[in-house]
């Protein structure tokens, strides 16, 4: 060895070597690339997309009211079924047998019924419960289930039960001799909830959360078969009219994969922001450190 070489290595002990060369990748680049292309020329050109009738209905009042609903459809489901979650999962790991059954049984039914029919189901809940009250009071149950009533309590039902799971198994992540420890030192069931097990758990809870959550804002289309107002709602009722299919669809994938990109990149900072070093662990050393 040359005292050149010698010299380098001593200099840089922590030099990384390059990377091997794999023509394999740039082959498998232009194979896609070329692939790319071809399928964007062919939608181009294909005269049956009508890219003037889809420019023309992109920003339509009447897809912008439908984009609107779907975004208060997923945002509203999303808020009660992580309430739902949150209080099921604490019930789920409460003493009481009957408890734990009666959240065992939500999640078995919830999760195990198609959405499409839960949703048709409520929608027409009037056919075997035609008023909803007690004693002298009751309104009409079709005046109370609409297609958009009908699409929350559908959606929020269904999602809690995923959530229900998903936030358990955040507080079983959080090792049981914590909890031990926590009470050990003086604090209540509620404080070591608080203070010990969420700010470790809500790290394990938020990527599925953030799943669920494009999972249920896809699946909100749905909602259209019970005539909820929502986007895809909206095109039927466009494209009956005019049969513009092809643009209308082709417009509702658009605003969907929108919202799904905006869903994924604040799901990103939110996971980057709660996966901080030391974010959740120094709330846990300062409440310990206020409690001793």
């Amino acid at each position: 060895m040359s005292d050149t070489s010698v010299e380098t290595s001593v200099r840089d002990p922590f030099a990384k070597p390059l990377p091997l060369r794999h023509p394999s990748y740039w082959i498998t680049a232009v194979v896609v690339g070329v692939l790319f292309l071809l399928a964007v020329f062919v939608l181009a050109t294909n005269k049956s997309a009508k890219w003037d009738a889809f420019a023309r209905y992109l920003f339509s009042p009447q897809i912008m009211e439908g984009l609107w609903v779907t975004i208060q459809l997923a945002v509203i489901s999303q808020v009660l079924a992580l309430a739902i979650g949150c209080i099921l999962a604490l019930l789920r790991e409460s003493k009481n047998p009957t408890l734990r059954l009666v959240v065992r049984a939500y999640v078995w039914f919830f999760r195990g019924l198609p959405l499409l029919v839960l949703l048709l189901l409520i929608f027409n809940a009037a056919l075997f419960i035609p008023q909803i009250g007690f004693g002298g009071w009751g309104w009409d149950t079709n005046d109370l289930i609409t297609g958009f009533t009908a699409a929350i309590i559908g959606l929020s039902l269904h999602e809690g039960a995923f959530m229900t799971e998903i936030i358990r198994a955040g507080f079983l992540s959080v090792p049981k001799g914590q909890r031990e420890a926590a009470q050990s030192i003086g604090m209540k069931p509620g404080t070591t909830m608080r203070s010990i097990v969420l700010p470790q758990a809500i790290r394990i809870i938020i990527p599925p959360t953030g799943n669920q959550f494009i999972s249920l804002l896809k699946a909100s289309s749905l909602v259209a078969v019970i005539g909820g107002g929502d986007l895809l709602t909206r095109a039927q009722q466009l494209y009956g009219s005019n049969f513009q299919v092809i643009p209308l669809l082709f417009v509702v994938s658009f605003w969907y994969l929108v919202l799904v990109t905006l869903a994924t990149v604040g799901q990103h900072f939110l996971e980057k922001r709660f996966s901080q070093e030391g974010g959740p662990r120094k709330a846990i050393r300062s409440n310990v450190k206020a409690v001793a």
